[in-house]
């Protein structure tokens, strides 16, 4: 999973080491991150929002299935397939893009917790040989030891400059800028909030604290008003289920992750929010329905146009039919 999860992160790594060199600040290069981000993935907030809005017509059709089939589960699960099918809709697809947010979030912590090889993506030799170094320097048996080894080394790059010798002179110069860039606001932006073993004796240590707090407010805030602004069976089901449990779950995860996560997440979060509101102003289910309804009508007209009427020859006899019909036999 460390593997799956780190090869996004040396992908996302590129772009952000992009965005740092524009502006060389790792908070800032962060926030474009996040922007860019959420543009490309607006087209696809656009294909859910309409799915979601054939998904409120649809409820009407489910519930006439359930009456009919009340006593029969099996054939029940069948024919709504069948009409999910019918309607060209995903049952689960508001859940399962629920999950990618959640990969980037990871993509993004094997950055951070990688920035070596994911953002300065120096050799995997050079990188190895710098930790095994350091372990063995007299006074600095942590510094480099363990999951966060590449961030120490960041973190603590003055100090170990003349160790670092297995670096070129260019990748020493890109390693001391990138040392210097995680300073935003006031925060440092590779520490962690908490110990994760001991988070309330630890949390407000630091003044990272407000990352785990903003994390869980954001959450909090945007999930209220899209369940205010979302159709109303959105409020059911996986959707609130995965709400709730992601403003938990970020809240906590940004107690034991480098600040630079938790502080993506809360650029995420927000940014969701005003997708949300401009979906929901530009494409509410009612528009969306009304247009959906004369694109249906407007084919019906067209499919009628396209039959051609039958020869006066052909009326008369099928009126004769109609008005005599055939004798069955006994």
């Amino acid at each position: 999973m460390d593997s799956f999860f780190n090869f996004f992160g040396s992908i996302f790594g590129y772009v952000l080491w992009w965005f740092y060199l524009l502006i060389p600040n790792y908070g800032v290069a962060i926030i474009l991150f996040t922007v860019v981000f959420k543009l490309l993935l607006f087209p696809f907030s656009i294909k859910q929002q309409r799915s979601m809005a054939a998904s409120g017509k649809m409820q009407i059709k489910i519930k006439n299935l359930q009456k009919r089939y009340a006593d029969d589960k099996q054939r029940l699960q069948i024919e709504t397939q069948k009409l999910y099918e019918k309607e060209g809709l995903d049952p689960m697809g508001g859940c399962s893009t629920m999950l990618l947010p959640l990969l980037v979030m990871f993509g993004l912590y094997y950055t951070v917790l990688n920035p070596l090889s994911n953002a300065l993506h120096l050799s995997s030799d050079a990188i190895t040989k710098a930790i095994n170094i350091i372990n063995q320097i007299p006074g600095s048996a942590n510094t480099a030891a363990g999951r966060y080894a590449q961030i120490e080394i960041v973190h603590n790059f003055a100090n170990l400059k003349p160790y670092l010798t297995m670096f070129s002179a260019d990748e020493l110069s890109r390693l001391q800028s990138f040392s210097h860039g995680f300073r935003f606001l006031g925060l440092d932006l590779l520490g962690t909030p908490c110990d994760p073993g001991n988070i309330f004796g630890t949390l407000f240590n630091t003044n990272l604290w407000i990352i785990p707090v903003l994390c869980l407010v954001s959450s909090i805030v945007t999930q209220f008003f899209t369940m205010k602004l979302q159709p109303i069976q959105q409020k059911q089901g996986c959707m609130t289920f995965t709400f709730y449990f992601m403003a938990l779950f970020t809240a906590w995860l940004a107690c034991t992750v480098p600040a630079a996560v938790g502080f993506y997440w809360i650029l995420s979060t927000f940014a969701g929010l005003i997708q949300t509101i401009v979906l929901f102003i530009q494409y509410s289910p009612e528009k969306l329905n009304a247009e959906t309804e004369a694109r249906r009508i407007a084919l019906r007209e067209q499919q009628e146009a396209a039959v051609k009427p039958l020869g006066l020859q052909q009326q008369m006899l099928l009126q004769k039919k109609l008005a005599k019909p055939e004798k069955r036999g006994k």
